[in-house]
């Protein structure tokens, strides 16, 4: 499995960012391998519209089978679940932290947006 992780780190020890379309990066953690690889979300730090939409494509495009977030809008939340890819929103602040709450089941996917769109 794929978890997608927002974050502005380069690595475990990092923090969640709390914005899932504005996050600067997305760690991608692979529980099979053990490892992870980052995706640059810059371009959608400053845009306009559809910062949700083009993130929840990247995040799609890299394989991620889950979200790990602080938010998700309305519009990143329906691109996520039409693709099949569940959503945790979580107040923890470290991605390692929250990468074992996620394998401990000790998170539940999200029913729906939690935040209004450009949040």
């Amino acid at each position: 499995m794929k978890i997608a992780f927002t974050t502005a780190g380069l690595d475990l020890n990092s923090d969640i960012d709390t914005r899932f379309g504005r996050a600067p990066k997305f760690l991608i953690f692979d529980t099979e391998s053990r490892s992870f690889e980052l995706i640059d979300n810059t371009q959608n730090l400053n845009a306009a519209q559809g910062a949700g939409i083009q993130s929840a494509e990247a995040v799609v495009r890299s394989g991620a089978n889950a979200v790990v977030t602080g938010h998700c809008g309305p519009k990143a939340f329906r691109a996520l679940s039409a693709a099949k890819v569940a959503i945790y929103n979580t107040e923890i602040k470290n991605i390692g932290a929250a990468l074992k709450a996620v394998e401990n089941n000790e998170l539940s996917p999200a029913g729906n947006a939690d935040v209004d769109g450009h949040w």
